[in-house]
């Protein structure tokens, strides 16, 4: 298995160019089985969960062409043979379940297994199924897979208000909307930016969407939806992760294609902590101000909010800035997992329930620690770019499933990185 090695070797300088959105790109993928027509997707990130989307779609007789050395994905479903997502593949990715949606509104039934990801949490898929019942389905849950109908074939448009916001169940019910029979209204919708940009790449193909970006999506349903070339949204995520590169570090970093609308609160944060950050024409610089980072609070929210996926990279900044932070996780429970990684680096950290109290230390350590999910093992790699002496970060495949060529990216600003081959 492998791991990273990473060696704090002090300030960061240069350009990082950010890829497409993970979590978007996963999102429209599954669109492709609306239409028998070809669906290409451009900007798309070179990532292992692309991969297994892939695999998933391409199980269900949809064709998935990846050109441009991955940067483009070219997709056909004129002949869909099998309505079946099975759980060997399935159980690989949370996003797995955005095929659910589709399949019903196309061919009016499917079978999807149950979907895994990162241990941080349940996650349960109850609103994306009383969505889909909302809409007139039949479900059964049996063996680990959930069996779904639309009697008489075709999903019939609803008003579903979501009792919580929530971004995969909003995704798949506009999916399963575009080809229902009348009107949806999705309320208390997610705002997120993959949200709008799926709307955006549905409406290229055909679909009648209003509101996306607000927490009420309307949907008039078509009978049938076409083909359509649509750019992936850049991945906000991946900035902000990179963000933190020079606010961990020191330096100034460019962040290529990234735009202030994508990370607003986020941006705050880091303004507060005492680092610059400036929209240019190609995209964000970063420069930390002077000296060690402020302390600041943090918590997570729903777009706009701070986002729960940069907040263990935000830890990482604040276990060195001067003074105290706390941390409040409101998304998903279990999600300071990376805490005691940390503490392993000198980091001082007191974890109580959904609440992480960091104290700032002048230095960290550099020590052998272990990923727990995807975003945690990007912290420590952010941490041990900040730590004396030399980190070694196992259980990286995690870190594949959302962050293309990490070490090509890091080493081409300064830092010292590694992977080392089991």
């Amino acid at each position: 298995m492998d791991s990273i090695l990473v060696k704090g070797n002090g300030p960061l300088n240069g350009v990082i160019p950010i890829a497409g959105a993970k979590n978007a790109c996963l999102t429209l993928m599954p669109a492709t089985l609306l239409s028998e027509e070809p669906l290409t997707l451009t900007n798309a990130p070179r990532l292992s969960d692309i991969a297994t989307m892939t695999q998933l779609l391409q199980s269900l007789g949809a064709e998935v062409a990846s050109m441009q050395n991955g940067l483009v994905l070219a997709m056909s479903s004129h002949k869909v043979d099998n309505h079946t997502a099975d759980y060997e593949i399935v159980r690989k990715f949370r996003a797995s379940i955005l095929v659910l949606g589709p399949l019903l509104a196309r061919d009016g039934h499917a079978i999807v297994s149950l979907p895994g990801g990162c241990a941080i949490g349940a996650r349960p898929v109850d609103l994306h199924l009383k969505a889909f019942e909302s809409m007139g389905a039949e479900l059964e849950l049996r063996d680990g897979y959930v069996h779904a109908k639309a009697p008489g074939g075709r999903l019939r448009g609803a008003i579903i208000e979501f009792p919580f916001v929530s971004v995969g169940a909003t995704e798949n019910a506009l999916l399963a909307a575009t080809l229902a029979k009348g009107t949806t209204v999705l309320k208390n919708a997610a705002r997120e930016p993959e949200i709008v940009d799926l709307a955006v790449c549905l409406r290229r193909m055909g679909a009648q969407i209003d509101g996306e970006g607000t927490s009420t999506i309307t949907i008039q349903g078509v009978d049938r939806l076409g083909g359509a070339t649509h750019p992936v949204v850049t991945d906000r995520i991946e900035l902000g992760t990179y963000m933190l590169l020079p606010a961990i570090c020191g330096g100034e970093v460019e962040c290529l294609g990234g735009k202030m609308s994508l990370v607003g609160a986020f941006a705050e944060k880091l303004d507060a902590a005492g680092v610059s950050v400036v929209e240019t024409e190609r995209g964000l610089k970063v420069t930390r101000k002077n000296g060690r980072v402020n302390a600041v609070d943090v918590v997570t929210e729903p777009f706009p909010g701070f986002p729960t996926d940069l907040q263990a990279q935000m830890m990482a900044l604040l276990c060195t800035a001067d003074g105290t932070s706390v941390l409040e996780e409101t998304i998903f429970e279990n999600r300071f997992m990376h805490a005691p990684e940390l503490v392993r680096m000198g980091a001082k950290i007191d974890v109580h329930g959904g609440h992480a109290t960091v104290t700032g230390v002048e230095k960290l350590r550099g020590a052998r620690v272990m990923a727990t999910d995807l975003r945690a093992s990007v912290s420590l790699i952010l941490a041990g770019l900040a730590a004396e002496g030399e980190t070694v970060v196992s259980r990286v495949y995690h870190l594949d499933r959302g962050y293309e060529r990490v070490e090509e990216k890091l080493r081409g600003v300064g830092a010292l990185i590694e992977r080392i081959s089991a």
